[in-house]
Formats: structure tokens, sequence, C-alpha cells
């Protein structure tokens, strides 16, 4: 039977950045406020959903060598797309000269899992060549007089490249799950700005993420000790320690570049899997841990070994 295998990746951030020191010019804030309660030291803005989605998404098709009429499925996962409709996949879609369906997937932060899940089974059914992005441009939602919110959020894209391949299984584990009791706690009304109970969502997210990673590791069959790195949303250093402790998995196997980015909802998980892939952190074999929650509440976990091409 053949699988879904990951064969191209890449990441596209906006030029212009925010330090937390420019942020202190506008709310009432530190530097050192700041990387102690979220660890983020920079963000990007002005980015735009289809734009960084078209960057990422055509480096990708690069890097594996495919070319844009060979793709038959683009799922983009964002929850800020450029306008209500149509969706911004299908601008993408033309903007990278492509025939294929093409669809907005939103589960806010947890987009990017989703979006990887949804198109291994589409692999496994027959479909040869998915693109999967995973961007979000929160910049443009944010109160920056809201000194809660306006310094954890930014803007990126990430990419990667699912072909159908006779390979063994690369997905050996899932899990996707949704609260819509907790759907008020974390919110964006239609030309409103983000609104957020940071304790609640604190005290939500670890609970959430610790359930996916748990559940997604029992149904790969592996155990915590066995996964190599784990890759998770990069919301905040807090929830991420919190998670990871409640997980017994030690900080030092979590791919992080949230100080750089900050909180990129859909974009931050392929963002820092491509920067550990980068960095030579996953070697053929290893097990791959990604987790992330996000609105809704919505969270998700994926359990992968590590099959890069050439391999």
């Amino acid at each position: 039977m053949a699988h879904g295998r990951i064969t191209g990746w890449a990441t596209h951030l906006p030029e212009r950045k925010l330090t937390n020191h420019d942020l202190a010019q506008i709310v009432d804030t530190s530097d050192e406020w700041i990387r102690e309660r979220s660890g983020i030291g920079t963000r990007h803005v002005d980015g735009k959903v289809t734009e960084m989605s078209v960057e990422a998404g055509r480096d990708a098709m690069a890097m594996a060598g495919v070319d844009p009429s060979d793709v038959d499925l683009l799922l983009l996962a964002t929850c800020t797309g450029d306008q209500q409709f149509p969706a911004s996949a299908s601008v993408v879609q033309h903007d990278l000269g492509m025939s294929c369906g093409a669809i907005d997937l939103n589960a806010a932060c947890s987009g990017f899992v989703y979006g990887l899940v949804t198109a291994m089974q589409f692999a496994e059914g027959g479909v040869e060549t998915i693109l999967v992005i995973g961007s979000d441009a929160l910049s443009g939602i944010i109160a920056w007089s809201d000194r809660g919110t306006c310094v954890l959020f930014g803007d990126g894209a990430g990419a990667v490249v699912i072909e159908r391949s006779a390979s063994s299984p690369t997905l050996l584990g899932w899990d996707l799950m949704s609260d819509g009791s907790a759907a008020s706690i974390l919110t964006c009304e239609h030309g409103g700005k983000i609104f957020m109970n940071g304790k609640e969502v604190f005290r939500r997210a670890v609970l959430a993420l610790e359930a996916a990673a748990t559940n997604a590791i029992e149904r790969a069959g592996v155990t915590m000790d066995d996964i190599g790195l784990v890759v998770p949303h990069q919301a905040n250093i807090r929830i991420i320690d919190a998670a990871l402790k409640r997980l017994g998995i030690p900080m030092d196997k979590a791919a992080m570049v949230l100080e750089r980015t900050g909180n990129t909802s859909a974009a931050s998980i392929p963002l820092a899997f491509v920067d550990a892939l980068e960095k030579g952190r996953v070697e053929p074999g290893d097990l791959v841990l990604m987790v992330g929650f996000g609105a809704g509440m919505s969270s998700a976990a994926a359990v992968l070994r590590w099959d890069p091409p050439g391999a």
C-alpha cells in the first residue's frame, strides 16, 4: 500500500520585523516583561497570506523537484485569509500556476497538523502530489493597544510537498480534537480584533497539548522516550514548557523558533520543523511529534517517522 511522504519544504517570513523594544514605544511593556511571560523577542508583521503562501509553496515545490502542473491538491491552513471569500487557496493556486483543487482549512493554530494528516489520508487514497501550506497574517487583526495580545503574534508561512510513495508509512499515529465549549476564550469577530482570555487559554492549552500528544503516541504504538524531536505550536514558552513537563519530554528535544517569530498560528509548526531540518536535528528514521492547539478550541498531533528524499 502506498503512503504519503514529505519530499520538499520551505518557509517565508515578511521583511518587516517588530522587536520588543519597538512595542515598548506603542504600549506599556518592556523587552524583559515580554520575554519573561512569552519567550518572544521579535516577530514579523505586514504579511499577506496569499503572498507568503506563494513564496513558501514555490520554494517547497522547487526543493521537491515538482512542477506546479504535477500538484493534484492544495491545502492551505489559515484563519486569516486575505478576504472572506473566495478561498485564499484559490488565489495561491492561480499564482503558482496550478490547475488542481484548492481549499482553505481553518483550525486556527492547529491548522497545519490538520492539513498534514488530511493530506496523508488523500495520499493513501490515491492522490499523487499534495501541497500543504500553513500561513497566517495575525498582525492585521491585532489590537495594537492591547498589551496582552499585541506582543504575542506575528506573520509567516511554511509549506511541505507530500508525494505518494511505496515506502513504509511515515504517519504512524495522529489525533485531531476540538472542544467547542471553549470557543469564546480566543476569538476574532468579522472585521474585529483578537480577543483572548489569557489565563483560560493557558490552562486549556497545556491540557489539550498533553491529550493530543498522548493519543497520537498511543495510536502510533510508540512511547514518549522514542520521540527524537517534538515540534510544538510556538505560542508561549510557558505553555510549551508546562506541556512538555506533563508529557515527560525534555525541553531540549523541542524545535523552537518562538523567540524570533512569535506566535504565527498555522505557520508556527512548519516554521519550527523546517528550522530543525536545516539545523540537522532530524536523522532518517527519527520519530517526530508535531503537536498544536488553537482557537476552537482545537488541538492536533501527529507522529511521523522521518523518511527524507534520497534516504
